[in-house]
């Protein structure tokens, strides 16, 4: 059995189609094609089946590809054990942050990486939940948030390393009435008027929370998605937004108030291919996250 085919297949698993597998892979789909004919001749049955326009994995070849999870994590673990015997580093290193973890955590990871000689890469995205366990074909680290729990959406069959337990708050301007009290309830809120997030993103839940607490909808006059807008937005009306307590930039211009009775925390995380998280370099940098995430709360 070809390695190199049941990492195609892992490939084909993980991205969905040929055409995409072919765009990581640096290869042409015609080349995709062919191995994959060829990983059926050798296999000795159909590894793939019509899908619409493209092809899905069979029930063989859902096997096969994770299989090919298996065989890369011990291959992982053992450059991992060579690295550390030869005082290598091991590697690069990509790490893909949503922007108010980028702010709280890349600071100090790049110092960290450098001390111990890590070519790290960088990237700030802001997905929907849904889409973070995906971003791991392309990156080693994902930092996540969920509101549902450690595990974000999707991510069940990759490897997840909760960093820290944040509340999100009720932010507001300093002259707003309600900035008085020192605790919100739904129904304090329901007659605002909010800066939302794109339906979808995990603040949002919060909102939903609200409006099934309260039995009406919520005012949303505009969803927006990076923080720093929405602060600014907040801090120049009477408007209300939901919040990160940790990550949001302190002045003068905001106040954050928790709300106490609906759910309102989100866990950020770290995800990760079980290969990926085996090797040397990741887990360095791994623990100079969580480090930066305890020092900054």
């Amino acid at each position: 059995m070809d390695v190199r085919h049941l990492q195609l297949l892992r490939e084909l698993a993980d991205r969905g189609s040929v055409t995409a597998v072919a765009a990581a892979t640096h290869r042409t789909v015609s080349a995709v094609s062919q191995q994959l004919r060829t990983a059926q001749r050798d296999a000795g049955m159909r590894l793939v089946e019509p899908a619409g326009r493209g092809v899905r994995l069979t029930d063989a070849g859902r096997l096969l590809a994770e299989g090919a999870v298996e065989v890369e994590t011990a291959l992982a673990a053992v450059q991992a054990r060579w690295d550390a015997y030869r005082d290598d580093p091991g590697g690069p290193v990509g790490v893909v942050a949503f922007p108010s973890a980028a702010t709280l955590l890349f600071p100090r990871l790049l110092d960290a990486a450098q001390r111990e000689g890590i070519e790290l890469r960088v990237t700030d995205l802001d997905p929907a939940e849904s889409e973070f366990a995906g971003l791991t074909a392309e990156f080693d680290i994902v930092i996540a948030h969920s509101l549902g729990g450690p595990r974000p959406v999707g991510a069940e069959s990759l490897v997840v390393r909760e960093l820290v337990a944040e509340p999100l708050d009720i932010a507001m301007a300093p002259s707003h009435p309600l900035a008085a009290r020192a605790r919100l309830r739904a129904e304090d809120v329901a007659e605002a008027t909010w800066i939302g997030v794109p339906r979808g993103y995990p603040f949002d839940t919060v909102l939903n929370a609200i409006e099934q607490r309260v039995g009406e909808p919520l005012r949303v006059a505009q969803r927006v998605r990076d923080n720093r807008l929405i602060e600014a937005l907040v801090a120049g009306g009477d408007r209300l937004a939901v919040l990160p307590r940790f990550t949001t930039a302190g002045n003068d211009s905001l106040v954050l108030r928790p709300i106490v009775d609906v759910p309102a925390l989100r866990h950020m995380t770290a995800v990760m291919r079980p290969d990926r998280a085996r090797r040397r370099a990741v887990g360095t940098v791994l623990a100079a996250i969580a480090d930066a995430a305890r020092q900054q709360t």
